[in-house]
């Protein structure tokens, strides 16, 4: 009786891990369709060029931005971000058009050295023209701990993830203005890091 009752239970166990990782894949497989929507998005994107206020107005898809403005102070280092294998930053910089919006810009990934010193960071300044794609903020993993947390060089930031609100009071802007969009780049721009 007791070995009958034993082999139900493994039974329905094995059987709920298997309904677990099938769940797992479904989940991988809605994330591969919403990650190639996005790249399909991004060809029609470059056709057609708007000012930051004009693709910031429009509804949240993947938008080619053309506009002037200023880079403003502070600066932002989104941690733990991997490419090729090896721990990182991203550098991100608040961002004002001529006309008044902003935006943090993704000015590209810096390699973290292995003792963990963030290395010197010289923030953009000056009038300057920018064209880059206007597109999501990195995906939020676990929310432990503070989102940001100021690194050693002032102004500077070091952030587990990127609320909007957070990042807007870290960097002496008024809430609401940032967006939870974030401008990434042309390559083809002599800005920025690797």
């Amino acid at each position: 009786m007791m070995r009958k009752h034993t082999r139900l239970i493994g039974w329905i166990a094995a059987v709920l891990v298997i309904l677990a990782f099938c769940q797992l894949g479904r989940w991988q497989l809605q994330r591969m369709h919403a990650k190639e929507a996005l790249l399909a998005q991004q060809v029609p994107a470059r056709a057609q060029s708007l000012t930051l206020r004009q693709a910031q107005a429009a509804p949240p898809l993947l938008r080619w931005v053309e506009d002037h403005g200023r880079f403003l102070l502070g600066t932002i280092l989104l941690d733990n971000q991997t490419r090729e294998g090896r721990a990182g930053l991203k550098v991100y910089q608040p961002f004002q058009s001529d006309d008044g919006a902003r935006v943090l810009v993704d000015l590209g990934w810096l390699p973290m050295p292995p003792d963990r010193v963030i290395p010197p960071i010289t923030p953009l300044a000056g009038h300057t023209a920018i064209s880059g794609l206007l597109a999501p903020s990195p995906a939020t993993g676990l929310a432990l701990g503070p989102a940001l947390s100021p690194a050693p060089q002032p102004g500077v930031w070091l952030a587990s993830r990127m609320p909007p609100e957070d990042m807007a009071r870290a960097l002496s802007l008024l809430p609401g203005s940032l967006g939870a969009r974030v401008l990434r780049l042309d390559p083809a721009l002599p800005v920025g890091y690797a």
